[in-house]
Parts: C-alpha cells; structure tokens; sequence
C-alpha cells in the first residue's frame, strides 16, 4: 500500500496534517491529524470567571461570536440567569450574523475554488489541477459571485457589529444578556444590510451550489462518513433555564444508527487515545476534563481530542443541524445528503433559513425594555454548561467556577473535534472520526494531485483553530522548527 500526506491542507481554518493509505487508488486507511498547539482553557485558569465570553473568542476570528454566545451560556447556568427577551433576541442577531458571514466565506473563498477555475494568478493560484466541469460562461460568472462574496462578507461583519459593537471579537455579550441597547435607527439599518445579504444568498449563493451540484453529481455519492449527526439546537426562541428542552430556532436532537432520538448531553465525553495528551482525560465528561500534554505519547498523532456520544462518533455542523430539524429539502435528497455535496447544500439552505428568520426577530425587540439580567457570582463552587450551534456545528462550554469567582477549569468541546478528532478504542473495537470515516474508501484519480482528499475535508469546514486550544502553563518551547 501507499501513502498520500497532505501537510497542511490549505483554505480551511488552522493546521491540518492529513494521511492516508491506499490501495488500487483507494483509499483504505486515514488519518486527520491537529499540528498546530495553542493556548486558551488553561489561560482561563485563575482569571475571573466573567472574563471569559471576551477571552474565548479570541479562540478562533472566524466564528468567535460563538464562542461568546458558549461563553455566555455557561455563566448564565452558573449563575441560575436567563437574559430577558430583548438579550436573547440580539445575541441571536449577533451570532445570526456570523453565521452568515461565516458560510459565505467557506463556499466561496474556502471551498468554491475546488469547483471554479480561477484565473491563473493570486489568490486563485496556487490550487490543486482539478477536473473543472463548468462551462466557461458558469465558470466565469462563478469568478465574479466570488469577488462580490468578498463585499458581502464584509457588509455581514458590519450588520453583526450593529449589536456587537464591533466584528469579528464582539464586546457587547455579557452574561445575562447583552449592553447594546436597541433603538428603532439601528433595527432599520440592521434590515437593510440583511435584505442585501439576504437576496445575494437567495439569488447567487444557493442558485451557485445548485448549480456546481448539477455538474459535480458524482459527489452527492463521496465523503459519507458516520451518518449519526448530534445538534445541540441554538437561537432560543423563548426564556426557560433548560437550554436542551426549550425551544430553539433549531432544536436539540440526535440521528444515531437511523433513529431520532433526544439529546443527553450527560452521555458525553473526551477521549484522547491517539491524542497527545496523558490518558488522564479518557472517558471524562468536560465539566472534569484534565489536560496534560504529552508531545511523545506511542501511537498518538493529533492535538485534537476526540469527543464521543455514548462512545459513537457524531458529525455536526449544517447538514446535522438540517437532518436532526427534518428539513424537507434536505431530507428529500435521501442518503445523497450524507455526502460532499449534501453538505454545501444543507450549509446553502440553512443561510437562507436563518437570514428569513432574522427579519421577524429584529422586528420583535422592544426599546427601552431591558436587554440584561442582573447578577453576581454564587459563593460556593459551580459549574455552568453552555451549548449552542457554532456555524461549524455543535460547540460546548463546561466552565467550573470556584468559590472565590475564578475559574477553575475551562473546556471547549468544539464542531471541529466532533468532526476530526482522531480515533478512539483499538483492533475491532477501533472508532474512526467522521472525517476519517467520510475518507476512506474514496478513489484518488492521481496520488499526485489528490484534490478528492481535500473536497471532503473542505466539505466539513473545519476550524482546527478552535480545536486545539491547549498550551503549557509557564510557555516553555517545546520544540522549534524552522519551515521552508
């Protein structure tokens, strides 16, 4: 057998080091491995706990609005708080924003390129030489949707920094709600940025995906993986401290082994058997996680852990989100939705999806009511569990908090774990991430050029970033290597 080593796999967020096996073209082994070690959960360490919805963003400048609205959650639960409904409505509107900006980006300026032909300069170039299908005319116009994609991704940011204050690290999520205030000039200028937005998705983005869905068909049939899909739910829809049951924009659930099931976020747990880390993370649930770093563990090759429901692996993200929700579309494409493709387009619908949805909450916020709940800090050891839907797919916060205020321990049990982390058990009783699984078994046309590889790990949008977010307390250099 061969081996095919992509390091790094390029337009995704973060370091990705990806190997695989073949045999006859295809491929029978792989592995997704983290290479990039950074800090955060145990920076959180001894700070005060309400530092912590501004000092995770700063986990990833893509999707850092989730990771406060995660951030924020958690102290909420911590603190027994629910915001009122002007708070909950404008962090919907704030993460809503994201999310718009952040699928945009990943078809057109992350993944689009593997179907559309670029001119042959920066930043189209360098690319992989892939069988681009599209007539020239498509070809072309699909260059001009993917320079105005640059505008409305900007104009998204400016819409969200309507109620964040600024974009991409907002300032204006606080537990218990938010500090912006609404007023009637800011709700119509949010509507005007999210009729623009709203229309080129409907218009050019979604009629795009159709379209490369047409020409690449073959692809509604590669990149399987798991099939089980867990949803936290995110955008709540009315106050109530459980954030599982409540009801949500889009709602919690689990399609696991072909059923809908409830989701029970108690069955949850990190293991870190091909991890660089000591094994003393290996089947605790994330209120107890510890991190103990280990570069030369036998056997390990990521920085990534791998979270498990009830031990199976769960792909999370849009095509999740619209599988467990039931969304006809995507239902309707049957098993071709657990796919390359099926991805691209569940991500398409649910932009459109959300974007309608944002023009009834907008309209919903009341001036002069009051957007934040207020709070202090219980005077005994808690622990606060925030989970909501990061564009990427499921994101959690376990955050334990001391008697004295500070925290304690921090984990951030990220979509990109979920979707990448490495396998778990061993011989027979091996179980692969989705990625991997989604991998194997695919055909690579020339081992030289395997742009088959990364269509599938571009059609999971990973955020490798946000996965690996661990350091040594005291910041020794582990090892330097110098790059050429």
């Amino acid at each position: 057998m061969a081996k095919i080593i992509v390091d790094p796999v390029t337009r995704i967020e973060g370091h990705l080091k990806l190997e695989v096996e073949v045999e006859n073209n295809v491929v029978v082994d792989a592995w997704t491995g983290g290479t990039l070690w950074r800090g955060f959960e145990l920076i959180l360490q001894g700070r005060d706990a309400r530092d912590a919805q501004q000092l995770v963003q700063r986990i990833c400048g893509v999707c850092p609005v989730s990771h406060a609205t995660a951030g924020a959650m958690a102290l909420d639960d911590a603190m027994g708080i629910e915001p009122p409904p002007n708070g909950r409505i404008i962090r919907n509107l704030i993460l809503g924003s994201n999310y718009m900006h952040s699928h945009i980006l990943h078809f057109f300026h992350l993944a689009a390129l593997d179907y559309v032909k670029g001119p042959d300069i920066a930043p189209f170039k360098p690319r992989y030489e892939a069988d681009y299908r599209l007539p020239a005319d498509i070809n072309a116009q699909a260059v001009d949707i993917y320079l105005e994609a640059l505008t409305i991704r900007r104009k998204a940011h400016e819409m969200g920094a309507i109620w964040g204050g600024r974009l991409p690290h907002v300032q204006s999520i606080v537990p218990g709600g938010v500090s912006e205030v609404p007023d009637t000039s800011k709700i119509y200028k949010f509507l005007n940025y999210l009729e623009e937005i709203q229309a080129f998705i409907d218009n050019k983005y979604i009629p795009l995906v159709k379209t490369v869905a047409e020409y690449y068909s073959d692809w509604f049939s590669i990149g399987t993986g798991c099939q089980n899909f867990l949803c936290y739910g995110s955008f709540p829809l009315e106050e109530g401290r459980d954030h599982v049951k409540k009801k949500k924009f889009w709602d919690s659930g689990i399609y696991l082994r072909g059923q809908y099931r409830e989701l029970d976020p108690a069955v949850i747990t990190e293991e870190v058997t091909y991890s660089w880390y000591e094994d003393d993370t290996d089947g605790n649930t994330p209120d107890v996680a510890v991190v103990t770093p280990n570069a030369k563990k036998k056997g390990a090759y990521s920085w990534l852990k791998s979270p498990r429901y009830n031990g199976e692996a769960m792909e999370v993200g849009p095509l999740a989100r619209q599988w467990v929700n039931k969304n006809p579309d995507v239902l309707a494409l049957g098993d071709k939705a657990f796919s390359v493709m099926g991805r691209h387009f569940a991500r398409a619908v649910e932009a459109s999806q959300l974007a309608k949805a944002m023009k009834e909450w907008v309209l919903q916020l009341e001036p002069g009511q009051p957007v934040c709940t207020p709070h202090e800090l219980p005077k005994k050891e808690v622990v606060g569990v925030g989970l909501c839907e990061g564009s990427r797919g499921a994101l959690g916060h376990w955050h334990r908090i001391s008697a004295d205020g500070r925290t304690k321990v921090y984990n951030a049990v990220v979509p990109t774990t979920w979707n990448s982390g490495p396998r778990t058990g061993s011989g027979a009783a091996t179980v692969r991430g989705p990625m991997e699984q989604a991998i194997i078994g695919t055909r690579v046309a020339d081992p030289a050029n395997p742009v088959e590889l990364v269509r599938i790990v571009r059609s999971f949008d990973p955020c490798y970033g946000c996965a690996i977010h661990v350091m040594t307390p005291n910041g020794k250099t582990l090892s330097q290597f110098v790059v050429s």
